[in-house]
């Protein structure tokens, strides 16, 4: 039988394997001799090793849910490290900020909301459901390995901005500081107003309050902004290394192709009127509607 403890037991295993998953990333990044953004891949590999272990354990994908915000904060951590400044930069700092903001509000949301082993993430379930391969394989590739690749490519940019580059705190690191704390802001409006939302609905209503009267995926512009941010405070501290943008490119890639079109695909399906809601708003963008 798998393991199904109460939600305390859940989240209590679920803080072991994300602990276990840090110490296996940071000693991987301590002994792989190789350039800090490979060695940040064989980190991040170590660590999703870690948590796929553990969600054979539980047959439930959802342990994997929380390694999105918890593992860029230590890698942030990691590759300031490797800086020459004798001291934390005013760069440094800007970009600590804006990254354990938005790691604690972010992680702090999923476990509000978590209700323990005893659910698994229905797009997981429906993987598994409609896919002719084996649970493990499912849970391997596109449950733990695609994010895995997807959030190492936006932490690209912690690698220029955190260890290269003059330790001046220019107009570009000042944008980078604004942009990031509004989308991480952004974002905690929307996940704040959606939760207000859950716990008074009725069955088949739309939200369409707050953000989310403007735009079906407010939260998701949070989270483009966020990895966006990163990429100006790396294009700030070293200019020639712009092509860290395929961070953000990807975060909106996975979004825009397989994230968003999942989520209204299934309110489509589930609500009727969700048909005239999204034909009136945008899809990220909070604008008048149409």
């Amino acid at each position: 039988m798998p393991y199904r403890p109460d939600r305390t037991g859940s989240l209590r295993y679920v803080a072991i394997v994300y602990v276990l998953a840090i110490a296996a990333a940071w000693i991987v990044w301590g002994l792989v001799d190789a350039s800090p953004p490979w060695a940040l891949l064989a980190g991040f590999a170590a660590a999703t090793g870690v948590t796929f272990v553990a969600t054979l354990h539980v047959g439930n994908g959802s342990v994997f849910d929380a390694w999105w915000s918890v593992l860029p904060p230590f890698a942030a951590l990691w590759l300031t490290g490797l800086s020459e400044a004798d001291a934390l930069t005013p760069r440094q700092i800007a970009v600590h900020i804006v990254v354990w903001f938005w790691a604690i509000r972010l992680t702090v949301n999923w476990g509000v909301g978590w209700t323990g082993l005893d659910h698994e993430d229905w797009r997981y379930v429906d993987m598994k459901q409609k896919w002719p391969v084996p649970d493990w394989l499912v849970y391997l590739l596109a449950v733990e390995g695609v994010p895995t690749v997807v959030v190492w490519l936006g932490c690209l940019s912690l690698y220029p901005a955190l260890a290269l580059g003059d330790a001046g705190f220019g107009w570009l690191d000042g944008v980078a500081t604004v942009v990031g704390i509004s989308a991480v802001a952004l974002e905690l409006a929307a996940d704040e107003q959606m939760r207000v939302f859950g716990a008074t609905k009725q069955p088949g209503e739309i939200m369409e309050r707050g953000l989310w009267k403007h735009a079906r995926h407010p939260n998701y512009l949070g989270e483009i902004g966020f990895w966006v941010s990163l990429w100006l405070f790396a294009v700030a501290a070293a200019p020639g290394v712009w092509w860290v943008v395929i961070g953000p490119v990807a975060m909106i890639g996975l979004f825009l192709g397989v994230s968003i079109p999942l989520l209204d695909e299934r309110s489509a399906a589930r609500r009727p009127a969700f048909a005239d809601y999204a034909a009136r708003t945008r899809v990220l963008i909070p604008l008048p509607r149409r």
